[in-house]
């Protein structure tokens, strides 16, 4: 199993939208950046875990944890022309972009800000603090147990 952060905007796509979403699964997509997309395509598995960081929003930070439940696979907006994910260069049998499908596991009482991940010593050097645009990033084991440290008991 490996460990992941995934990045979004919470009044696009947050936590609360996922809690809402039927049996608290959705796909997750939308991914655009080719790093990211490379991340997604070849290195997310199913059952991998997943920090869910809400950025470009008031409180920015880690909102809780996710599992992958289904391997990467053609995101289909990609081959929509009325989607804002539209790629007129793609198409089903050479895809760019990709997706997988994930469902809560536990959203956290609040989230952990940006600032406290950034003072912690296991926690200062999580991938998007080095390359803060990229919204799909790897995490060490390391790492996770410093975040669900910090998340507190449950």
């Amino acid at each position: 199993m490996n460990y992941w952060l995934f990045k979004s905007e919470p009044d696009v796509f947050g936590i609360e939208h996922l809690a809402a979403a039927p049996r608290q699964t959705t796909r997750w997509d939308g991914i655009r950046n080719y790093q990211a997309r490379n991340n997604l395509r070849d290195g997310v598995k199913k059952g991998d875990q997943v920090l869910f960081y809400h950025s470009s929003c008031k409180q920015v930070g880690i909102a809780g944890t996710m599992e992958v439940v289904k391997a990467a696979y053609p995101d289909p907006a990609q081959y929509d022309p009325d989607s804002e994910y539209y790629d007129p260069k793609s198409s089903p049998q050479d895809p760019r972009w990709f997706c997988v499908d994930v469902r809560l596991l536990e959203q956290y009482p609040a989230v952990i800000p940006t600032k406290l991940l950034k003072a912690e010593a296991g926690t200062s050097d999580l991938a998007i603090f080095r390359q803060g645009r990229l919204s799909v990033a790897p995490v060490t084991a390391a790492q996770w147990r410093a975040v669900q440290a910090l998340a507190g008991p449950r």
